[in-house]
């Protein structure tokens, strides 16, 4: 029990900073259809964005995964703040921590109170977790963007 209590006070005197750049392309709002609730005004959200980070050094022998996550976070109409995690990957290898991606999010970018019509600009970050094989998880931030980003709502539908 002392050696797994050193090993887990340990991890704590081995902490890394990594940063990234995080780039947001577009975020494009389209007017969009549900099968399940046909009367009800739905708009999705697609955020096209450009990821370059080094995290390496968060790897040492006592991690054993990595979890990294784009959070969206924004303001509605109505003044409720809202954060909204829009894509994610896990990394399991020091070898697979130089991460370079250009995408479009992975999970529904939807706004259900209320429009992104009148919503002010949002911001972006690229979060991570460490999860440790022995001892606490540890929570960082990598990226974040350096203005905020508007909504760029467009006329056509997007079938859902």
């Amino acid at each position: 029990m002392v050696l797994l209590a050193g090993i887990a006070l340990s991890s704590f005197v081995f902490s890394a900073d990594p940063k990234g750049d995080l780039s947001i392309a577009s975020v494009k709002v389209y007017p969009a259809k549900s099968h399940r609730y046909p009367r009800k005004k739905l708009e999705m959200g697609f955020v096209d964005f450009n990821i370059t980070a080094d995290l390496t050094p968060l790897f040492n022998w006592n991690t054993k995964q990595l979890f990294l996550y784009l959070e969206a976070e924004y303001q509605n109409t109505k003044g409720v703040n809202n954060t909204v995690v829009i894509w994610d990957r896990i990394v399991r290898r020091k070898e697979d921590a130089a991460i370079n991606i250009a995408g479009r999010n992975k999970y529904a970018f939807r706004e259900i109170s209320s429009s992104f019509k009148n919503a002010p600009a949002s911001h972006y970050s690229l979060k991570y977790n460490v999860m440790p094989y022995v001892g606490a998880l540890t929570y960082g931030e990598a990226a974040r963007t350096s203005e905020p980003v508007d909504f760029t709502i467009q006329t056509q539908p997007y079938e859902v």
